[in-house]
């Protein structure tokens, strides 16, 4: 694996690629890594001549410094989980050299999907993410991109990114990985004490109980009864809430047709986690922008 730090040498090696004819498929992490990072690395693999992976703890998008700076840092240990991978570069920059002095922010127009569920909690955290993300595709300039499902919302903004900067991108969706128990892996289950991580599976356990449950009609009080119960449970629960897979707008009544998602984010004492779980529809419409 080919380990750079600059934009220059980033350009220079995908543009080697390119030129001998190889895809190139692009994995974008902010490091500590788990198995649902490597199963990027892997669904990457199979389908692309090079895998290219960042590792950028990315500051634009954390609205709490004390957030940021807690975030878990395994550089060495990353490194070796995508050596293991079959990686073929790891783009590791720094914070000047994605953000050098003077460069000024860009406004994406994203439209409704920065001001609900984790727009609306998070304020400004999507325009962080398109910031990176927009550098380091137009840096690496992929054939293919890989996002975890986790991120769901994440994944729609950045489709939403790629048709608005007209790039010939294809976004790929991989399904999220889960702990034995359930619990969706996540870099911020390291934050986790052991009493936390057993509890937390209560989330995942919430939204398969939204799936068992879901029938056409109202369903606000689904979303309800789940919220209650991960409040009685010890969570802050910021919303459990139920919308079409495709748009992501939030559903009242459920015709019994619409492919839906049920999204949750609740916090465990400080550690805040988001989970969130296709109800209905087939994911293979939704892979690409």
């Amino acid at each position: 694996m080919i380990l750079i730090k600059t934009i220059q040498q980033a350009v220079i090696l995908s543009k080697n690629y390119r030129a001998n004819g190889s895809s190139i498929g692009f994995v974008p992490t902010m490091g500590a890594l788990h198995a649902g990072h490597i199963a990027l690395i892997q669904n990457c693999k199979k389908v692309n001549e090079v895998c290219v992976c960042s590792i950028f703890i990315n500051p634009a998008q954390f609205n709490n410094a004390s957030d940021f700076e807690k975030y878990p840092v395994t550089i060495e240990k990353d490194i070796d989980m995508l050596e293991a991978a079959g990686c073929d570069l790891l783009f590791l920059p720094s914070v000047p050299e994605i953000y050098p002095d003077g460069a000024k922010p860009v406004k994406y127009p994203l439209g409704y999907l920065e001001t609900i569920l984790e727009g609306k909690f998070r304020p400004g955290h999507f325009q962080g993410v398109c910031q990176v993300v927009d550098k380091l595709l137009s840096i690496i300039m992929p054939d293919e991109l890989f996002l975890g499902q986790k991120d769901y919302q994440q994944f729609m903004v950045i489709k939403k990114l790629i048709r608005f900067k007209k790039y010939q991108i294809k976004v790929k969706l991989v399904p999220t990985v889960r702990e034995t128990n359930g619990l969706a892996m996540s870099s911020r289950n390291m934050r986790l004490t052991a009493g936390e991580k057993q509890k937390a599976v209560l989330i995942s356990q919430a939204l398969v109980s939204i799936k068992k449950e879901m029938k056409p009609g109202n369903i606000e009080g689904l979303k309800e009864k789940q919220k209650s119960y991960l409040q009685q449970n010890d969570f802050k629960a910021d919303y459990v809430e139920i919308a079409n897979a495709a748009t992501l707008e939030p559903l009242k009544i459920w015709d019994g047709k619409t492919a839906a998602v049920a999204l949750i984010a609740a916090s465990i004492n400080e550690v805040r986690l988001i989970d969130n779980l296709i109800l209905t529809g087939d994911d293979d419409k939704m892979q690409e922008p």
